[in-house]
């Protein structure tokens, strides 16, 4: 079989027409057969395609160059292995991992292309091969097996044609959906002599790739049946609960909408990589001008000296001048033609030498961080959820680093923040509210564990996990209330709820927990739904049996924002609707205004509560009426242009003049730990935009419950406009207001600042504008948008979608009410476009895949509405509250090392490659190399990958508990403080200074150098490996001096890279080594002198201690809040250590206090006074004994414990800061603490000094107290005896 998936594809435009049972018709329309080929390769086209692929990136394309360049001996002084090794270890990398996930699309095809299936051919059913299905077939399948192409059912096993499905492979949800064959098809049920002769023609739409959609009609036997999404099984689908069916083939192959929604992927490149991109062309700019400098200095150096000196350096005898090709030495008419040429090839051979800058090792080293990145949020025992047993999911390994930049959340409500499992919890009916319990007085009463639940043992359809309080509505029920009954049955009856019966128990299988919510609730109350048909509805109304007849569904969907169905009952017709309060009361009578305000005021107080809210209404429907409303849906839903519009204007028609009948209330409770989540990011400075379907009031209410509100917010602005005019009016007064307190409080400055940036404060200290106190300060002027759906439509218009950008960005929050899903992605399109500020986007269901796409990173949640968001997403978590430790502690930390990383890979090379530059003047600028070609080589590859390797995987500059404690720590990311043009800039001044000093001080040191035997030590080869000695040091202790967090990895790599350079170097150069070789014997010889080892120790000192004193220098004076988190920490961790000492000695004191005849002057802790006692130096008259007052003990045990002190974070969480203290044996009085050593100290210690213990500091402090009490004792009774004897 021809793979259909690799003819150039033809994209259909006209509605397709499919006969059953008839490939020679079908045929000429050369519709594509079922063969699938996700696969990029072949065994005959990977080699070709894959290089070609990877040349397209600019970096590889450019070393393919330089390999180019190499090969032509006129202008490389190096070997193309220098180039060829990297090059091809990349190449190779990146192909092998192409070639492993092409190898498992090959897999993966054949084993969908070779799955079987019955296909009904010549009047038999026949085994075959999916690929080897086409259009226009029919196919039989059985329970449990995969649709093996978009289908038309046709018939059934089961009762009225009903087919279940799973589309858990398509859209990710796993409950099941039910699709419906046409009756006049059903009746041929297995027949395959009627299914033989089946020639219906089906008219449809082009292949696409919307799921939810499908528009077709079948005329057969003269008659025209309208062809729907519920009639059609899609590819992937899995049959369930189905004995059996048939179906026709519609589309295959690549036409299925499975297919169609395969697409690639949309490619999303983080903040940093663009950032490397700009600076990668300004390094090649920089590599350009150092070659011109080169260049023209080499034409000038061989137009003076060069020509002159041909005796001893000749030139090639294709230049002009050459007296190679002249024989004559004396000529000099061509001295400048000659001198140009050298200048040229000069410029290509520094290209080469100095391509270094940009090491093509550098893009794999960043593939492989980001790749073990992945792996720790991967393995994050903490952010899995034991529950659902499901770990977070990184299902990208490129934005890692993105996560530690986000400033806008964008988040989906129902499912996110909220569970997603619904309960009936209160309802209004005919003005009535039922769900709150009262006491005698009438008030109000909270409900609790002790609350007695209304009792629903009499209903034998009764789930015991359904709980209700209110007794008044089930009395209302067995009394027989009319509006309630009429509440009841439209529960009841309005929905699309499919019955199952499972060990005898009846379940129900809805599309939302919302329906099941109200079904269930409906079942408890005495009203239980128990079958369905395509024609008939049947349910019990305690315990009597009612059947309606079903005359139309008009379903739900995010536009219409109701559901109804038609039903007849007794030659009488009803119209039951339920739906959201602003389209239901659109369409009531005029009658129902009363009722309708009553209600209004019940729904604002459910709302109050945090719940979801649906109207329920009826009306009656005159038979004559229907029947005309009846022929025009038909021509409507059997219409093949603008079949959607069509069937809404038909079902507006019907749905006017409703009797509203009442309305429900459901509690959706938040997840656990969403609102200390919220309350963490928000702290973090990311401002947090809710995008719910959810009426206004709920909305609020869910904000204020998760702390999205907060009370100390300074004003809350609501724009709830129907017009343009209103809305630009509510949101310019809006943002008026802002700005006007803005300035009053002055801006929040969280402190962060370039750390290159110095001012001198008031006192004329230097300051560091990235310092600032631990103690958080009141932010004001923090302020809250909440803007409704239909206002929403006229401020994303092109006119005020500024002005709503502007407002919106002023804001702590913001939450869009009643928005569809195009609108969320919208909302998010406008942040991302216009304040180019990172964004992320997190759903849990269908309507949330749009906004996660548009995001920069897109989360999805594994919640109660299938898997469709986690599909679409990059990171996936099973629950909200995991989202403040993946930005907080995984997303700064893969920041924090990837800007590490690349700030030392860009500093290390720079300093490598301009030595060379250096030389250049030394070496008459002939492009010769200062390195051996074998360590330039080896030098990114061996010598130095792996120290920043470990640099960019384990670094972190606090744990994860201080990340999360202090999360202001993730400020840095919004400002892009750690990696920038100028930290880049910083980083090639600082390589540019280092390499200065690895030429020019061994340089010094060896012009004169010889060996203890006399031999000259000065020659070329000696001092290039002295230079690349001292760098390999250098650059790999620089790491260390950059690494905060050391693992037994970092010193393995760190202390490794050294010794190995030598073990190497020392192997690879000895004189008895077994191939001929320039460097032979130069290491072994070099290494035995003083000279060396001596020159080695002053370069790297030179180097390293200005950048060790400066790093203390600003610790000590300008610490950032990293700097005093860090102190914090290690504060931490030795009062921990002291903690168990302490408990310890206290323990053993009381039990020598237990032990009789024993004295605590054996645990004294320094020596005593026994010798000056003796000795008579300290004798004097001794007053009588007296012993201390209460008063006094306590104030010396109070001032003992001044060195603990409490300094709270910006959460309030507080840590214990222990300072030791001395005890003198005379008395309880404890010295003050030595005065601080420096300005860091000083205000710790005068922080310390001002905050109050916490439990955790008392636990200790009475540890202490008990120690210092009993030691006190002990002593004073020594003391006593003493002073008797001395008496």
């Amino acid at each position: 079989m021809r793979p259909c998936w690799k003819r150039k594809k033809v994209i259909e435009t006209e509605n397709r027409s499919i006969k059953a049972n008839d490939a020679e018709y079908n045929a000429q329309f050369k519709y594509a057969n079922n063969y699938i080929s996700t696969s990029k390769y072949n065994v005959f086209t990977f080699l070709p395609k894959n290089l070609f692929e990877q040349f397209r990136r600019i970096a590889n394309a450019y070393f393919l160059f330089l390999l180019i360049l190499q090969l032509i001996p006129q202008i490389s002084s190096l070997s193309p292995l220098t180039t060829v090794i990297p090059l091809v270890i990349v190449l190779a990398v990146s192909a092998i991992k192409d070639a492993a996930d092409d190898f498992q699309r090959h897999r993966s095809d054949h084993q969908v292309n070779n799955r079987r299936s019955q296909v009904l051919r010549d009047g038999k059913l026949t085994e075959a091969c999916w690929h080897t299905v086409v259009v226009g077939d029919i196919i039989r399948m059985e329970n449990d097996q995969f649709v093996a192409a978009d289908l038309m059912l046709l018939s059934s096993s089961e009762p009225n044609s009903l087919c279940y499905i799973e589309t858990a492979e398509l859209d990710g949800e796993t409950n099941l959906k039910v699709r419906q064959a046409i009756p006049e098809t059903a009746e041929m049920e297995d027949r395959l002599d009627e299914l033989t002769q089946f020639n219906g023609e089906i008219t449809c739409e082009p292949p696409n790739n919307i799921l939810h959609k499908f528009e077709g009609r079948l005329d057969w036997k003269g008659a025209t049946y309208a062809i729907d999404n519920d009639k059609i099984l899609l590819r992937g689908c899995i049959l369930r609960n189905t004995g059996w069916c048939y179906g026709m083939v519609v589309f295959a192959g690549r036409d299925t909408k499975l297919m169609m929604n395969s697409g690639k992927a949309k490619f999303k490149r983080t903040h940093i990589d663009r950032l490397m991109n700009t600076l990668i062309i300004g390094i090649f700019i920089f590599l350009v001008s150092i070659c011109l400098v080169c260049t023209i200095c080499a034409g000038i150096w061989e137009t003076l000296v060069g020509f002159n000196f041909q005796s001893y350096l000749p030139w090639e005898d294709f230049v002009p001048g050459s007296t190679v090709a002249t024989h004559d030495p004396g000529n000099s008419a061509k001295t400048q033609q000659g001198a140009t040429v050298i200048a040229i090839l000069v410029f290509f051979s520094y290209i080469i030498v100095l391509n270094t800058v940009v090491p093509i090792s550098l893009y794999v080293s960043v593939e492989i961080i980001r790749l073990v990145h992945s792996w720790w949020i991967n393995w994050d025992t903490k952010m899995y959820y034991a529950k659902t047993n499901t770990p977070a999911h990184s299902r990208t390994t490129t934005l890692n680093e993105e996560l530690g930049q986000i400033e806008f959340i964008f988040s989906d409500k129902t499912g996110t923040l909220t569970q997603n499992i619904m309960t009936f919890n209160k309802c209004s009916i005919n003005g009535v509210s039922y769900g709150d319990i009262y006491d005698l007085q009438g008030r109000p009463k909270d409900i609790t564990e002790k609350t007695p639940r209304v009792d629903f043992s009499g209903n034998p359809y009764y789930e015991s996990s359904f709980d209700f309080y209110d007794n008044r509505l089930l009395e209302a029920v067995n009394n027989g209330n009319p509006a309630v009954h009429k509440f009841y049955r439209l529960l009841a009856i309005c929905h699309t709820v499919m019955p199952a019966e499972k060990d005898g128990v009846l379940e129900y299988q809805a599309q939302s927990p919302d329906e099941a919510a109200l079904v269930g609730a409906a079942r408890n109350f005495g009203f239980v739904f128990k079958s369905r048909t395509p024609n008939s509805i049947t349910i019990e109304v305690l315990g009597e049996e009612e059947t309606y007849e079903l005359l139309c569904i008009l379903d739900f969907n995010n536009v219409r924002k109701r559901m109804s169905v038609i039903v007849r009952k007794d030659n009488q017709i009803l119209l039951l609707c339920k739906g959201a309060d602003s389209t239901i009361y659109e369409r009531l009578d005029p009658s129902c205004d009363r009722l309708k305000n009553i209600t209004t005021t019940h729904l604002e107080t459910f709302a109050q509560d945090g719940l979801r809210t649906l109207c329920c209404a009826v009306k009656e429907i005159d038979p004559a009426f229907y029947e005309d409303w009846k022929r025009r849906h038909h021509e409507a839903s059997t219409s093949l242009e603008n079949r959607e519009d069509k069937v809404s204007d038909v079902y507006e028609e019907i749905e006017l003049g409703m009797i509203l009948v009442g309305a429900t209330a459901i509690e959706d409770k938040l997840q656990d730990g969403v609102p200390e989540c919220i309350a963490n990011l928000a702290n973090a400075d990311i401002k947090i935009w809710v995008l719910t379907g959810d009426k206004q009031e709920t909305a609020v209410n869910i904000g204020y419950s998760c702390k999205l509100l907060t009370e100390e917010m300074e004003q809350i602005f609501v724009v709830d406009g129907d017009t343009m005019e209103t809305v630009n009016d509510q949101l310019t007064s809006a943002r008026t207001a802002m700005l006007k307190k803005s300035s009053t409080y002055g801006t929040a400055n969280l402190g962060f600042t370039d750390p290159a940036s110095h001012s001198t404060g008031q006192n004329g200290a230097a300051t560091n504008g990235s310092s600032y106190s631990l103690t958080p300060t009141i932010e004001h002027g923090s302020f809250a948008l909440i803007i409704n759906g239909h206002s929403l439509v006229h401020a994303l218009k092109k006119d005020l979608e500024m002005l709503l950008l502007e407002t919106g960005c002023l804001c702590k929050a913001v939450i869009c009410c009643r928005v569809t899903p195009l609108q969320k992605a919208q909302v998010v399109y406008l942040v991302k476009k216009h304040r180019k500020s990172i964004t992320l986007a997190i759903g849990d269901g269908a309507n949330d895949v749009s906004m996660i796409k548009m995001a920069h990173i897109g989360i999805g949640i594994s919640g109660q509405e299938g898997l469709q968001a986690v599909l679409a997403s990059d990171y996936s978590l099973a629950q909200f509250r995991f989202l403040e430790r993946l930005l907080l502690v995984h997303g700064r930390w893969s920041y924090l090392r990837m800007c590490k990383f690349l700030k030392y890979f860009f500093y290390k090379n720079f300093a490598f490659t301009l030595c060379h530059f250096w030389f250049a003047f030394f070496c008459g600028f002939s492009a010769q190399t200062l390195y051996d070609q074998y360590f330039i080589t080896l030098y990114n590859v061996i010598y130095t990958s792996l120290p920043v390797m470990m640099l960019g995987v384990f670094d972190q500059d606090v744990n994860d508990e201080f990340s999360l404690r202090y999360p202001h720590l993730y400020a840095p990311g919004h400002l892009d403080l750690l990696f920038n043009r100028r930290v880049f800039a910083r980083s090639v001044v600082e390589a540019i200074l280092t390499s200065l000093i690895l030429f020019f001080v061994p340089f010094g040191a060896f012009q004169e150098a010889v060996q203890p035997t006399g031999v000259d030590l000065s020659g070329y080869q000696a001092y290039g490996c002295m230079v690349a000695s001292a760098l390999i040091i250098t650059v790999t202790l620089r790491c260390g001096l950059d690494t905060y967090y050391w693992t037994g990895f970092n010193h393995f790599v760190i202390w490794g890279s050294i010794i190995f350079y030598f073990i190497f170097t020392l192997i690879f150069y000895c004189a008895e080594c077994a191939f001929v070789y320039t460097y032979a014997g130069v290491a072994t010889a070099l290494m035995q002198t003083a000279n060396f080892w001596f020159t080695l120790l002053l370069t790297v000192v030179i180097i390293l201690i200005p950048v060790l004193s400066e790093q203390f220098y600003q610790v000590d004076t300008s610490p950032t809040l990293t700097d005093k988190v860090r102190l914090q920490q290690k504060i931490g961790m030795i009062r921990k250590k002291a903690a168990v000492r302490i408990i310890r000695r206290g323990s053993t004191v009381r039990r020598s206090q237990r032990s009789v005849g024993r004295s605590g002057y054996a645990f004294a802790h320094q020596e005593g006074f026994g010798e000056l006692i003796t000795s008579g130096s300290i004798m004097r008259k001794v007053h009588p004994f007296r012993p201390k007052s209460k008063e006094t003990v306590s104030k010396g045990l109070a001032s003992s414990l001044t060195g603990l002190a409490m300094i709270p974070n910006s959460n309030g969480i507080q840590s214990t800061e222990c300072q030791t203290t001395k005890t003198v044996h005379s008395s309880v009085h404890v010295s003050a603490p030595p005065p601080p050593s420096s300005a860091f100290a000083r205000e710790m210690t005068s922080e310390a000094a001002r905050r109050p213990s916490d439990a955790g500091t008392e636990e200790i402090s009475l540890e202490l107290q008990d120690s210092i009490s009993n030691k006190s004792s002990d002593e004073s009774t020594v003391h006593r005896r003493e002073s008797t004897e001395l008496s």
